[in-house]
């Protein structure tokens, strides 16, 4: 008997890519490939003393191979033969071909452009729809530089990003210190408050490796939140908060700092010569100004009298009180008074005085965390800054202040945001830990230009400060129609005009407009189509069924799709496109990213297909293309991938890889044209290395300076001054937005400028969502449960809710199963572990769920985590796990000045069902 031929050995590859499914990316990772079938993914461990976490991914990577596999995938374009749209309608999708998909597609967009991109009302007829932080644009090819040929487009319709993420951190975080998202200098940092910060789920393997680290070097944390996170039980303190009470508590650190401490504990230099603080206020609340220059005026300690600020060789004054005998002062609208004889009162003064009513003891009883801690937490973090301390950095000397403040996204976003981010600030200007080694600093920018750097975004204005792109609200320039739906540039002067504004905007005034007409605004109408794309808003905005409603009348509905989902259930066509393992990009890596993804270099990574494509799904950028060519714009389109649209500008100043701008060109030949620009761009023209060459290697980088990590030194350079802790450029901003909407006849924005003040107060906030009960038609006590949510590192920022490991792995973090309850709390309602019970808000909607006891929560709070409470996505629609998304309301009660809210509501609880 001959003995079996011997089996082939298998061929294995290593294919290099990376992973950026959620803000904390991009990761660089390999995929093992065995005959052709991925089987692992692996660390890049040629990423090694490159990618801050050493190559290595986090849970959400290792789903992709089940995502790229799944039976649930959609391989085919696919069209609606049922015209109802109903949430209990079947769809009756039926597969197509990409000709007949992009067919219906195309005809639809050549119509609207032949009769005019805007309606009547001045919309754009055209809206889209994208995921949260820009993390689609890593994986939508070239379609960015389709959308820029287009042009206008109503990007307002959000899924939850800008006023549910970070909202209030991103616009201050921006005006202030040009921090989108701001984390701690964590390599170097010694100390750390976080008011809801959830680090070790949200910011990916980078942040949880350097948590990690600095744990392990005796790095302190201080986690205020009202439930015990994953980052809280790894954190060396927990005070359970009450609920959106977080500014009283860094108000009192403040108060004991500034009131309580010695000031040689503070950094008075840094004070006196980096902030607005020696800046003289004048009796109508306005810095008091120099009569010829207008400039703002210090008292200057060296020649006892009055000077512009930027006064060679002058010594401000800090404190005090100060006569002036010629000044003036200039407020909203050409407002001007001219003064003599009159007192100026330094910032830093009426700071001090302002902050002095807000006592720990005051503290204790508003957010239920006692007095000796708010103080002993205050003591310890002046005693960790070790003001007057200096590092040096790649030959550079800087001030070296270890201590940070962080803040989470319910935290910072809806009433009591602003204050939160202003005294999380603060915190770090008293002590000099903003923008320097050891404290406070911001990561990337996406309001403010150039993008790239930050060190490069900012100029100074005449105050000293930095400038800042507001929408203009001066009598000539505001813009009483709104460009798009949301109406972000005639509300929120801060959220600026930026690419990046129209989501940043008050997103949920997209929806909630279409049905509630707002006086004096141009009735919002529904766009003719919207477009989708890694984005599920009818899962993950606030009061999901409203926004099925409304997404269910849109005219036409276009959504890319890898499984049926919420949104995609209400969709005319369905495109399958390449995932993340079968598609071709190349993007920017390193330098100072999102979360804690800080690189001492900066270049470019390829994602490239490592398993053939399943089914008849098609790369991004050939279905960009293809759609440019069939809506005439092919020019405009390939004229915007030259200019970088997509990523990588194709000509520099010592290369050229334009491409010919009349003529189609398939994805492989515009990603070679962008990797040889890429190189050419990292080596000033000396190297022009092509796909070939990217595939092999994967990524390449050139260093990037960490001493660029830190702002203060570039402002400094610059003679520029923090704009803190005194807002009178937002209080003039706010006055003339106020005079703009009283003119045109708009009083239902009154509550939202009561924001815009000189200094930040505090508000009896919880008070806020108990009004909105009445206002719903309420009764307080029937509703009196918070309930929050928390970030899941396992399904954070979505598109993996049908993927079993993520199931699998997150069933070993408790609250995934169901609602997390204080036993004392379920002890009162009767409840024990696994009954069910009914979780109702003040909106009259209610979901039903298992409880999960917990001693790490407060009793009047339950936690909801994550986005759950499917109905349509495979997998998800069993997992049988409420979400708080359906309860929460959209309401322009809850709406605050930069058209954010938070995710939390009032909610009573009953029982209807024992243990599971």
């Amino acid at each position: 008997m001959s003995p079996a031929p011997a089996k082939p050995a298998a061929k294995v590859e290593k294919v290099a890519t990376y992973c950026y499914q959620c803000v904390a990316g991009p990761d660089l990772m390999t995929v093992k490939v065995v005959d052709g079938i991925a089987t692992e993914i692996e660390p890049n461990h040629k990423a090694s003393g490159y990618h801050p976490a050493e190559g290595k991914v986090c849970v959400k990577a290792f789903g992709l191979i089940q995502k790229a596999y799944s039976p649930h995938r959609i391989l085919t374009p696919m069209k609606r033969t049922n015209p109802k749209k109903g949430k209990d309608q079947d769809p009756g999708f039926v597969p197509i071909s990409w000709d007949e998909a992009m067919g219906i597609i195309a005809d639809k967009l050549n119509t609207i452009r032949a009769e005019g991109l805007l309606d009547e009302a001045g919309y754009p007829k055209v809206a889209a729809s994208f995921g949260g932080a820009g993390t689609p644009t890593q994986y939508m090819g070239s379609l960015t530089a389709w959308l820029s040929a287009w042009g206008p487009i109503d990007f307002g319709f959000g899924s939850g990003q800008g006023v549910k993420c970070y909202h209030s951190e991103h616009l201050y975080g921006e005006f202030w210190h040009r921090g989108y998202v701001i984390t701690p200098d964590t390599p170097r940092t010694n100390y750390i408050i976080s008011c809801g910060n959830n680090s070790d789920a949200s910011a990916g393997v980078c942040g949880v490796y350097r948590h990690a680290e600095a744990r392990g070097r005796g790095m302190k944390k201080v986690q205020v939140e009202p439930h015990l996170s994953v980052t809280g039980a790894c954190a060396s303190e927990w005070l359970p908060i009450r609920p959106k009470t977080d500014a009283a508590f860094l108000f009192a650190l403040l108060n004991v700092m500034t009131v309580e401490a010695r000031r040689d504990q503070l950094d008075i230099p840094f004070l006196r010569d980096r902030t607005s603080s020696p800046y003289l206020v004048g009796p109508n609340g306005f810095y008091l100004r120099d009569v010829t220059s207008e400039k703002p005026l210090i008292w200057d300690e060296k020649t006892g009298k009055p000077v512009p600020f930027d006064t060679p060789g002058a010594v401000p004054a800090l404190e005090g009180r100060f006569a002036v005998a010629v000044a003036m002062e200039l407020g909203a609208d050409e407002e001007r008074w001219e003064l003599k004889d009159v007192s100026g009162t330094t910032a830093f003064t009426m700071f001090a005085e302002h902050i002095a009513q807000y006592t720990p003891a005051w503290a204790a009883k508003v957010c239920d965390v006692p007095e000796a801690r708010i103080r002993k937490i205050a003591n310890e973090f002046l005693e960790a800054a070790c003001v007057g301390q200096t590092i040096e950095i790649e030959g550079k000397t800087m001030p070296y202040r270890p201590v940070a403040v962080t803040l989470g996204k319910t935290v910072n976003n809806g009433w009591g945001g602003a204050e939160c981010c202003w005294g999380r600030t603060m915190l770090t200007v008293l002590v000099g830990a903003l923008e320097v080694p050891g404290g406070t600093i911001g990561t990337t920018i996406r309001i403010n230009r150039p993008v790239s750097n930050r060190l490069e975004s900012f100029e100074g204005c005449r105050d000293g400060f930095m400038e800042y792109p507001f929408n203009p609200t001066d009598r000539d320039s505001w813009k009483s129609k709104p460009s798009i739906r949301n109406a972000y540039s005639t509300l929120v002067p801060l959220v600026g005009n930026s690419s990046w504004s129209p989501a940043l905007g008050p997103t949920q005034f997209s929806y909630m407009f279409l049905d509630e007409p707002q006086e004096k605004l141009p009735r919002a109408t529904f766009p003719e189509f919207l477009l989708v794309y890694r984005t599920n808003p009818v899962i993950s905005f606030w009061d999901t069924d409203r926004v099925a409603s409304v997404v269910s009348r849109m005219p036409f509905v276009a959504c890319f799709a890898v499984t049926l989902d919420e949104t995609n259930h209400f969709a005319d066509i369905l495109l399958p496109d390449r995932t993340d393992l079968e598609g071709l990009q190349l993007i920017r890596i390193g330098g100072t990213k999102f979360q804690e993804q800080y690189w001492d270099c900066q270049g470019f990574a390829l994602r490239q297909p490592s398993v053939q494509a399943q089914g008849e799904s098609r790369d991004f950028t050939d279905i960009a293309t293809d759609l440019a060519a069939r809506t005439g714009l092919l020019e405009k389109y390939n004229a915007a991938v030259n200019r970088g649209s997509h990523g990588v500008p194709l000509k520099g100043a010592n290369w050229d890889f334009s491409l010919p701008v009349d003529k189609v060109h398939t994805a492989e030949e515009i990603w070679d044209a962008s990797c040889k620009s890429a190189s050419a761009e990292l080596t000033d023209g000396k190297e022009a290395h092509g796909l070939d060459w990217w595939r092999q290697n994967g990524f390449r980088t050139i260093p990037f300076p960490v001493a660029n990590w830190f702002l203060t030194p570039a402002l400094a350079e610059k003679g520029l001054r923090y704009e803190l802790p005194y807002q009178e450029r937002l209080t003039r901003i706010g006055r003339q937005l106020g005079n703009r909407l009283r003119e045109f006849g708009i009083n239902w924005w009154d509550r939202q400028l009561e924001e815009y003040r000189p200094l930040f107060g505090w508000h009896d906030f919880p008070k806020f969502w108990e009004d909105h009960v009445v206002e719903c038609g309420g009764k307080l006590a029937d509703f009196p449960f918070w309930v929050i949510t928390a970030r899941s590192m396992q399904y954070a920022w979505g598109s993996n809710m049908h993927i079993p490991l993520m199931r699998e792995v997150s069933g070993n973090v408790k609250g995934h199963d169901g609602v997390v309850m204080n036993p004392a709390a379920a002890v009162k309602l009767g409840v024990r572990e696994g009954d069910r019970i009914e979780v109702s808000s003040p909106i009259g909607k209610s979901v039903q769920g298992r409880v999960v006891l917990s001693q790490g929560i407060r009793p009047d709070t339950i936690l909801m985590m994550s986005q759950f409470d499917h109905w349509a996505t495979p997998v998800a629609k069993d997992f049988d796990v409420p979400s708080m998304n359906k309860l929460t309301a959209m309401s322009m009660s809850l709406t605050d000045a930069t058209g954010s809210a938070a995710d939390l509501t009032r909610v009573g609880i009953r029982k209807v069902g024992e243990r599971a």
